[in-house]
C-alpha cells in the first residue's frame, strides 16, 4: 500500500508564522525592481505582465530577458493587441529568446482569452491553467501574484530552497515532487499575502539559496535550514540525470543568385525549427 504524504510533517518542530514573516520581511527589503512587479494605483498587479514575464523566465535569466520583454510588451501591450497580431510579427518580437513554441502558444492563449473569457484575463486557477503553453508553475504565479489565490508556483529556485530547509532528499527530477514540494509551500503559505510569499521563495533562490556557493549567512531562513545544520547545502537538491538529447546531423545550403541575394525558406509548421525563416537544410 502506497505512503500517504503529509506536508505538515516536514516542518511541524517550526513555527510557520514566524518563518514566513521573516521570508516576507527580507523580500519586502531585497527585492529587484522588476517592472512586471509593479502595481497600479489600487494596489493591482496585472496578470498579463506577470504571464508574458513567467514564459520568457522558463529559459532565461531575469536580467537578461528584461530588454526582450520591454520590447514585447511595447509592441503587444494587451492580450487584445497580442491576439490580434500575425504569427511572423510575434516571432519576430520574441527573435533572440529561442523556444519559439512559447511564443506561438502565447499567441493562441491570447486568442483564446479573446474567444472564451471575452478578452479579460482569467481569474480562477483551472481557467488559467487551461490556457495554451501555461503548466501547473505558470498558473500558480499567475493565479497568486494577481489575483491573490492561496496557490504555490514552484519552480527550480523554489524546489531548491524547500529541500534545504527541510534537508529533505526527494529526487526534484521525479513525477510527484512538485506536487509534494507544492504542498509544503501552501503549508508555510500566508493567507493574505500568498504572491508574495511565493515571489519571496523564488527570489531568496535566486539571490540567495543558489545552486552553488548559496550566501546562508544572508538568508533569512539561516537559523531553520536543515541543510546547513547539517553542512549539505551543496549536495540538495537531489535530481538525477536526464537523457542526454539526440543529435541530428543536418546539411547546409547557402545559396545565392548573380545579384547577391540568398535563399531562405520557411520550416514546416512542425518539427525542427517549426515555421520559423532560414537556410534550407536537411
Amino acid at each position: 500500500m502506497p505512503t500517504v504524504f503529509h506536508s505538515s510533517k516536514i516542518f511541524s518542530d517550526i513555527n510557520i508564522p514566524s518563518i514566513a514573516k521573516a521570508l516576507l520581511t527580507w523580500f519586502a527589503e531585497n527585492k529587484r525592481d522588476l517592472p512586471f512587479r509593479h502595481a497600479d494605483g489600487q494596489g493591482r498587479k496585472d496578470p498579463y505582465a506577470i504571464w508574458i514575464s513567467e514564459i520568457m523566465a522558463q529559459q532565461t535569466q531575469i536580467d537578461t530577458l528584461l530588454p526582450y520583454y520591454e520590447r514585447f510588451i511595447h509592441q503587444f501591450p494587451d492580450v487584445a493587441a497580442l491576439a490580434a497580431a500575425e504569427e511572423d510579427a510575434v516571432l519576430k518580437t520574441w527573435e533572440g529568446l529561442g523556444y519559439y513554441s512559447r511564443a506561438r502558444n502565447l499567441r493562441k492563449a491570447a486568442q483564446t482569452i479573446q474567444s472564451n473569457f471575452n478578452g479579460r484575463f482569467p481569474a480562477a486557477y483551472a481557467d488559467i491553467l487551461s490556457l495554451p503553453g501555461i503548466g501547473p508553475y505558470t498558473a500558480g504565479a499567475i493565479a497568486s501574484i494577481a489575483f491573490g489565490l492561496p496557490v504555490a508556483a514552484v519552480d527550480g529556485n523554489v524546489m531548491r530552497v524547500i529541500t534545504r530547509l527541510a534537508d529533505w532528499s526527494i529526487d526534484i527530477a521525479g513525477s510527484d515532487a512538485k506536487k509534494k514540494i507544492g504542498a509544503v509551500v501552501t503549508d508555510l503559505m500566508p493567507e493574505e499575502s500568498p504572491g508574495d510569499f511565493n515571489e519571496a521563495l523564488m527570489e531568496l533562490g535566486a539571490l540567495v539559496c543558489t545552486p552553488n556557493a548559496p550566501a546562508c549567512l544572508l538568508c533569512p531562513w539561516r537559523d531553520h535550514c536543515r541543510a546547513l545544520a547539517a553542512g549539505r547545502t551543496e549536495s540538495l537538491p537531489v535530481k538525477t540525470k536526464r537523457v542526454r538529447h539526440r543529435i541530428l546531423n543536418v546539411a547546409v545550403g547557402l545559396v545565392t543568385d548573380r545579384r547577391g541575394r540568398l535563399l531562405i525558406e520557411k520550416r514546416p509548421a512542425k518539427g525542427l525549427l517549426a515555421g520559423l525563416w532560414g537556410l534550407p537544410i536537411v
